[in-house]
């Protein structure tokens, strides 16, 4: 797990090292073990490393083989390296590391574009080919790892962090309208290949893209979720079993593919709780496990300790267990935004900032529950849709879908004919995104226009966007398509994002079984009725009985909850007035007046349809816009932070 960064000249000069030193500073809290840069001409690389697989110097990076004239610079981990090591080998290819790093240059060598299909885990890499002067970035299934490029007639620039742009120079920072409407309507899901800078852009999941030494840009997707229904059904039962064996694989490989101890981040909800008892049953003793909790408020608990209590005390895990107070959450606030790649809205972001700096100082790698939700339909709103689409007989097309089921729970998937009937295909288009919009959308486009001033307003951009997504799954139900939308794309640049950005602040590597792509290949292919039973995620919860207490699986869906950034009061409301009031607010002219006022009127009263709170998203916005692109205002120092420890310290 690491921070990379890199440059490619086009205009014959030489790679600017001295921007890729301002980047590499940028990262260094994503790998603060050891750093390093080289350059060949035009071509300049740089990389912070967190050592998790072969923790010798030969793993160190940017990595060359000068015998196959190839560097690398890369963020992850390939959790099949060893049996592409043995393939590789075979081939007469003869490695220098133990690790998964070298595996990749052969792989290259070997296959070429082909390579990241054979690849399975979280990736972003930076290739140089020298013979061919070609620069290869990559990006994994799910986005797990991110990879930000900026470029111009001269140049293209690549980091891990937008931060690491800004630092280079050069950046196009004027805000991208279209964006910033998918900001405030979309849960903060940015889609790749847009950020909320113009200027900055980002690879997008399961694609690559190739540059050539004069600019020459081909650009990819290597892989894409089909889900297709099999043609025999399977029982409930037999579900349960093909998705809990491939969830086993999962959380064993994410276990045993590493050279320091593997955590688990313990929300006390079903998901993490059921990774603690899956590696119980590895034989793993002694699982560290941590918790984290805040401030209650009259309206809702801040903490879940009761639940990851009960999990610890089963399965007799080394538990952490922090409590963080809201004077201690007011403090770090600007601290985690500074850490923020992207505007985050949920309150999430802030609880896994300040969680992951505990954990850094105790373990290296964490095994995390994101994903389970999206995959298998644990948010409320899954049911609700469904409920909607089955009252408005909202089912569409037949199309022919073929598909095979392993005995290792692996899909094979073939495809004839159309997914939708062409009769009925716009009209049901129209029906999904109406339906979609009422029970997911932040704002409707008309709540939008009343929130930014008129030099962002424009077309209902996330409708457009999301008609299209919905219409590219290729479902004939919506509630399939909608979850097929959410585990492509919109969990990358929420929950996903959240994790990786927030975790690797601290130098703390967090891994996602249920992200797994042969998992999520499986999951998707079964019915949306069994994955929506007993109120969402009925294969886990299945599979959790005798594993857990019922108590922890029969909850109500919980999360990191952050009461004070929902209820906003006191010394938050200070500071988000403060924020959406300064000057550097109303010089850059995004939201109109009367629709902050009305806000800060009743602050605890506006709240989205997922319960964020909408004056949390404006004074989040121009908090991120202050401090990483403005200089500070004046008077806005007093919520600047403390230093904090060092990573890895």
């Amino acid at each position: 797990m690491c921070g990379i960064c890199g440059e490619l000249r086009f205009d014959g000069r030489p790679a600017d090292l001295g921007a890729v030193e301002r980047m590499m500073a940028q990262i260094r809290q994503r790998g603060p073990d050891h750093g390093g840069s080289w350059s060949d001409g035009s071509l300049g690389f740089g990389h912070r490393r967190l050592s998790i697989i072969d923790l010798s110097i030969r793993a160190n990076q940017p990595m060359l083989d000068p015998d196959l004239g190839l560097a690398l610079v890369f963020n992850g981990a390939i959790y099949n390296y060893r049996e592409l090591r043995q393939e590789l080998a075979a081939k007469g290819y003869r490695f220098f590391s133990t690790g998964d790093t070298e595996v990749i240059l052969k792989a290259w060598h070997a296959w070429g574009e082909g390579c990241v299909e054979r690849l399975h885990g979280m990736f972003a890499f930076g290739l140089w080919d020298m013979n061919r002067r070609v620069l290869f970035l990559a990006r994994d299934r799910f986005g797990v790892k991110p990879l930000y490029w900026t470029r111009d007639h001269r140049r293209l620039r690549f980091a891990s962090s937008t931060q690491a742009l800004l630092a280079a120079g050069g950046v196009d920072t004027a805000i991208d309208p279209a964006a910033l409407h998918h900001l405030f309507s979309l849960h903060a899901v940015v889609p790749a290949p847009r950020t909320i800078l113009a200027g900055v852009r980002k690879l997008a999941p399961a694609h690559w893209l190739r540059i050539e030494a004069d600019g020459t840009t081909t650009e990819r997707q290597y892989w894409s979720l089909a889900g297709i229904r099999p043609d025999t059904s399977l029982s409930p039962g037999d579900w349960v079993e093909a998705i809990g064996a491939a969830l086993r694989e999962a959380v064993r490989k994410r276990e045993e593919v590493a050279d320091v101890p593997v955590g688990v981040l313990l929300s006390g909800g079903l998901d993490s709780s059921l990774l603690v008892a899956l590696l119980a049953e590895l034989g793993q003793r002694e699982i560290r496990t941590f918790s984290v909790g805040f401030e209650d408020t009259p309206e809702e608990a801040g903490s879940e300790f009761e639940y990851s209590d009960q999990v610890v005390a089963r399965y007799c895990t080394r538990h952490s267990r922090f409590h963080v107070p809201n004077s201690e959450v007011l403090r770090r606030l600007p601290e985690a935004v500074d850490a923020m790649t992207e505007p985050m809205f949920g309150q999430d972001a802030v609880a896994f900032y300040l969680l992951g700096e505990q954990v850094s100082r105790e373990i290296k790698v964490v095994q995390s529950g994101q994903g389970a939700d999206e995959v298998f339909g644990g948010y409320f709103w899954y049911p609700q849709l469904a409920a909607a689409e089955g009252a408005a007989g909202q089912q569409v097309g037949q199309g022919d879908w073929g598909t095979r089921l392993d005995k290792s729970g692996h899909t094979s998937v073939s495809l004839e004919g159309g997914s939708r009937a062409a009769s009925n295909n716009e009209i049901s288009k129209d029906a999904w995104l109406t339906t979609f919009s009422r029970h997911y959308f932040d704002r409707d486009h008309d709540e939008y226009l009343r929130l930014v001033t008129p030099a962002f307003a424009g077309p209902d951009h996330t409708g457009l966007l999301v008609a299209d997504l919905l219409d590219r799954t290729g479902a004939r139900e919506l509630v399939d398509a909608v979850l097929r939308l959410d585990v492509s794309t919109l969990i990358v640049d929420d929950p996903v994002k959240r994790v990786d950005n927030m975790t690797m602040a601290w130098g703390l590597e967090a891994r996602v079984p249920f992200l797994d792509h042969q998992l999520v290949e499986l999951a998707t292919r079964c019915p949306a009725a069994i994955r929506l039973r007993e109120g969402g995620k009925y294969p886990l919860k299945a599979l959790a009985r005798g594993l857990l207490p019922d108590a922890v699986i029969d909850r109500p869906k919980g999360y990191f909850p952050m009461p004070a950034l929902k209820y906003v009061r006191g010394e938050f409301l200070t500071l988000m007035r403060d924020l959406v009031n300064s000057q550097a607010c109303r010089e850059r002219g995004i939201y109109q007046r009367d629709y902050v006022k009305r806000l800060l009127a009743a602050p605890d009263m506006h709240h989205t349809r997922i319960r964020g709170n909408k004056l949390w998203h404006l004074a989040l916005l121009e908090l991120w816009l202050q401090r990483h692109v403005d200089s500070l205002v004046a008077g806005m120092d007093h919520y600047r932070p403390e230093p904090a420890h060092a990573p890895g310290a």
